[in-house]
């Protein structure tokens, strides 16, 4: 057998870990590779050194593929998300690019409809202003065209409103300059500019029925 060429003598399960599976050549353990990458192989097979090498190179990018796997499982990442974290573990260039490009043939990542999603989700849960938004989807990695293609619709006078509505249910018990000020504070902590809150304020106050006298006084508070 020439001194590049080394034989198939054992492939085996690994016990930690059924996915992944030891090869041996010649009598002893050499390396391990995804089960996947390893399919073809055959006890008795004769493989080349350069063969070995692109083994352990087709493994290593279906370890990356799978972290990243993990990673979306989880929950939707942007694309600058998925490499962040493959460059946290070591992974090379190449590899990464290769992950990158089939993450978005098999429809598993894409930025636009990471960003429409992170806004409807944020919008019924935590809803927040289209600047908070925008800085939220920036530190996430999203590109500025398209965060301002996903915000093109986005209704900021009615994500205060929600926002309002949604905190107003832990306050409405205070008194009513605790309860204004908190309000207040609130809408501005999620980015809401003063037109706007003044807005989503008025809302509430139609929507609670507040009596005249207090809604006069609400105003002149806000036009302060």
């Amino acid at each position: 057998m020439n001194q590049s060429e080394r034989k198939i003598t054992a492939l085996k399960a690994q016990k930690r870990n059924r996915s992944r599976v030891s090869v041996y050549l010649d009598g002893e353990y050499a390396f391990g590779l995804a089960r996947i990458v390893a399919a073809w192989l055959q006890v008795g097979q004769v493989i080349t050194d350069e063969k070995i090498a692109e083994l352990k190179a087709q493994d290593a990018g279906e370890v990356a593929y799978q972290q990243a796997l993990r990673l979306l499982n989880y929950r939707d990442r942007s694309e600058s998300e998925i490499i962040r974290s493959l460059k946290q573990r070591q992974t090379p260039e190449e590899i990464i690019t290769e992950v990158i490009a089939r993450l978005r043939r098999n429809g598993l990542l894409d930025d636009q409809r990471f960003a429409k999603d992170w806004v409807e989700n944020r919008t019924e849960f935590r809803p927040r202003s289209s600047r908070a938004l925008s800085y939220e989807l920036q530190e996430k990695g999203v590109e500025q065209e398209t965060i301002q293609q996903v915000l093109e619709s986005f209704d900021e006078d009615e994500a205060a409103y929600l926002a309002a509505k949604k905190y107003v249910r832990r306050i409405e018990n205070l008194e009513w300059p605790e309860f204004r000020q908190k309000l207040l504070g609130y809408l501005a902590r999620r980015g809401f500019q003063y037109e706007t809150t003044r807005a989503a304020i008025a809302r509430i106050q139609a929507e609670f029925k507040m009596n005249e006298s207090t809604q006069n006084t609400l105003l002149e508070e806000v036009d302060r």
